[in-house]
């Protein structure tokens, strides 16, 4: 099932216009979708591309996802992500990265694979079913101008035809070569890493032929990397050397030759190959007034950590409830600026991250390489080692928190909880995507003075509480629910913390021990947002 093509009419105005229709703008779209916003959507493709490029998902993307309705359809389409084992030069483990052990803390599994083309599908599938999206597919963004209050974005339809569609916001979604950065003029800048690695995806006739793992082969003669797909995909990545052109390279005699060179390849079909360019660059602004960026259109990663979607899943989810605030006024619109401060510094983290592990997979000079074999052997068996990969995901450490404040900037905890109509279910699946009070008891919802509850009742904010036992209620305006395995408890109690102020991207904008640090961190919310709220006392928030 494709999306219907929008017919414009009239000239209506959008809440936000959004350009470029792959995994992160369409993520974007359904959230804002969700939230009632009115979007339209301007997508140069007819259809969506059937060949898988992303495969790696980690647990924070698949909250998102849970977060627009389609936590039962990817539990059915992923596949655990087992660890990585990185073989040195004679083929012995120099590094490991373990999957992370139960409970999860986000109530997914930290890591896992999947196929695109499907998660697409299911994307377009659930955003067509929102009444006021109007979807622009072989459309083309060709001008973009905006004012104080509008930005008007002219798209041609593939027959030539030029029609405007005017915005509150536009947000470009459209890719490396993004159409909307170039118009704004904003530049890239280069973090040093330039590769040139080939892509093939198989599918194997023998699932139980290779381990369910992956492996980084950081071998000088040919480095690679082999992740295993959900079902029966199978995925090669393949460093090329210095001299090897990248057109004759992936020419197909050639890509067989070099995955014979990783595996035995009589149970396999080549599905797609591709050879990529691996770039590590940060947009040097991610907003000029009503028009901003996500995804690889403001920021490229290597691959090596598996974070390049994620990275988009992440933009797509802080904006989107940033600007459902500001247009229904109960943010000031220079909430929009935290967007780049808090997730640009991010960004570079992860990117400086996945450069290290790429240049620890695609060393080529021989005697470097046995010397990092002998150094990390050395620092694995001593213990040095971080073997858990999403601890090099950092959390936020600047934008709308409350630095100061216990577990500001961390990512909020998701139990599985029983819910009031006694179903099983994970934490979020009862939240609006709403700003949540979350307290171990309920007398703690009490010390809100009046005037917080107030403010709060204005912001629509829920008030929670999760115990490890008693019965799980929704009523007065407050939702308790009892955690299956006391994760929230042991989280809290590790912290030292009674209540914690949770964002509608659940980030923890800060934690409490008393009552007068709760009403503090309301105080210090509301000045954040510059919302149209009585004023509390409070200190600023860091920015």
């Amino acid at each position: 099932m494709s999306l219907p093509a929008a017919n414009p009419g009239h000239d209506p105005l959008y809440d936000a216009a959004i350009v470029g229709l792959g995994p992160v703008g369409a993520i974007f779209a359904n959230l804002l979708a969700n939230a009632g916003l009115k979007v339209a959507v301007v997508e140069r493709a007819a259809d969506i591309y059937d060949k898988p490029r992303a495969i790696t998902l980690d647990h924070e993307a698949l909250r998102v996802l849970q977060a627009i309705g389609l936590g039962d359809f990817m539990e059915q389409a992923i596949a655990p992500h087992n660890g990585s084992h990185y073989l040195g030069v004679d083929g012995e483990i120099i590094k490991i990265f373990d999957p992370m052990p139960p409970p999860y803390p986000l109530g997914w599994i930290p890591n896992v694979t999947f196929v695109q083309p499907d998660l697409e599908q299911a994307l377009r599938d659930k955003l067509v079913q929102y009444p006021q999206v109007d979807v622009f597919l072989k459309t083309a963004a060709v001008a973009l101008e905006q004012d104080e209050r509008t930005v008007t974005l002219t798209a041609r339809r593939e027959g030539g035809d030029e029609f405007p569609i005017r915005a509150h916001y536009l947000i470009g979604c459209d890719g490396a070569n993004s159409f909307v950065r170039k118009q704004l003029g904003i530049g890239l800048d280069d973090l040093a890493f330039d590769e040139w690695w080939m892509v093939v995806d198989t599918l194997t006739s023998d699932s139980a032929k290779r381990p369910a793992r992956s492996f980084q082969y950081c071998w000088p003669s040919r480095p690679g990397t082999f992740v295993p797909g959900p079902r029966n995909l199978r995925r090669w990545e393949i460093k090329l050397l210095p001299g090897e052109d990248p057109e004759t390279v992936g020419a197909a005699d050639n890509v067989v030759r070099l995955l014979k060179g990783f595996t035995d390849i009589s149970d396999l079909t080549i599905w797609r190959s591709a050879v990529y360019r691996f770039h590590a660059l940060l947009g040097q602004c991610w907003r000029d007034r009503r028009v901003l960026l996500m995804g690889d259109a403001v920021h490229q990663t290597p691959p090596f950590l598996g974070q390049g979607l994620c990275a988009g899943i992440r933009d797509a989810v802080n904006l989107a409830w940033k600007l459902r605030l500001v247009l229904r006024g109960d943010a000031d619109g220079t909430l929009l600026d935290s967007y780049e401060i808090e997730r640009k510094p991010h960004v570079r983290a992860v990117v400086a991250s996945a450069k290290e592990f790429g240049k620890i997979i695609g060393e080529l000079d021989p005697a470097a390489a046995a010397e990092r074999d002998v150094r990390l052997r050395a620092d694995l068996k001593a213990g040095k080692a971080e073997t858990i990969r999403q601890k090099f995901i950092p959390d936020l450490v600047s934008g709308l928190i409350a630095r100061d404040a216990a577990l500001a900037g961390r990512l909020f905890v998701q139990p599985h909880v029983l819910a009031p109509d006694g179903r099983t279910c994970r934490l979020d699946d009862l939240l609006k995507p709403e700003f949540a009070i979350v307290t171990m008891a309920a007398e703690m919802i009490a010390w809100l003075s009046d005037a917080s509850c107030a403010a709060w009742q204005h912001l629509a904010g829920e008030r929670v509480v999760i115990t490890t036992s008693g019965e799980s209620t929704d009523a007065n305006g407050i939702l308790s629910v009892v955690e299956r395995d006391g994760l929230f408890a042991d989280w809290m109690t590790q912290q030292g913390a009674a209540a914690v102020i949770v964002r509608p991207d659940r980030y923890v904008f800060g934690a409490a021990g008393t009552a007068d640090e709760l009403n503090m961190l309301v105080g210090q919310l509301l000045d954040g947002l510059g919302a149209r709220h009585q004023s509390l006392p409070a200190t600023s928030i860091t920015s």
